[in-house]
């Protein structure tokens, strides 16, 4: 026995005490790994979103008609208001199109409407709030992956280490019980050695 060891410690205790240290260690793995993709996914999504901005202008446009419901792209999609409405982009080219516009707009309101390069109507471009927080849904999906995981293999070695304490106990409960509460197993006579 080394000096300092606990006798009354059976190696399931040890194992079971390695196996929280190692939780423990994919905890702060975790931690580390969320970080990393969050702050990857930030840095590419925020150069993405440069690179798209630099192509996107805004102008203002001029409303030339009443506003009318349009449906979201999707089924779950929000309704957006839209009116048609006349802009200039570049400054000599003017475009109609229908776009964007608060609820309450009327014909002959200004609106502000994004614009590519060609002066056709777009969407804006990606803002930091987004981006962050598609970053930190990315590095939290991180952390949650590993620590389930980690959480679900720790909990199988745990139950692993439980079902062989308890046949090991049993075995040695056997070799033990006939002595100690000095009943006789099956079989077993008085003169039997």
């Amino acid at each position: 026995m080394r000096p300092g060891t606990n006798p009354l410690r059976r190696e399931a205790d040890r194992m079971r005490s390695r196996l929280r240290v190692v939780f423990a260690v994919a905890c702060l793995i975790a931690v580390f790994c969320g970080v990393a993709a969050g702050r990857a996914a930030w840095t590419d999504s925020r150069r993405a979103a440069d690179t798209v901005a630099s192509h996107r202008h805004a102008v203002t446009a001029t409303t030339v008609g009443g506003t009318s419901y349009r449906a979201g792209d999707q089924p779950s999609g929000n309704t957006t208001t839209v009116a048609p409405a006349t802009w200039q982009y570049p400054s000599a080219r003017t475009h109609t199109g229908t776009v964007p516009v608060p609820a309450d707009a009327r014909k002959g309101d200004t609106v502000r409407v994004w614009v590519d390069d060609r002066g056709n109507a777009t969407t804006a471009p990606r803002g930091t709030a987004e981006i962050t927080a598609e970053a930190l849904g990315l590095g939290a999906a991180v952390v949650a992956g590993i620590l389930l995981t980690a959480g679900a293999l720790v909990r199988l070695g745990l139950r692993i280490v439980d079902v062989r304490s308890a046949r090991a106990w049993e075995s040695e409960w056997e070799d033990v019980e006939p002595l100690w509460t000095g009943r006789l197993r099956p079989g077993h006579g008085a003169d039997d050695g």
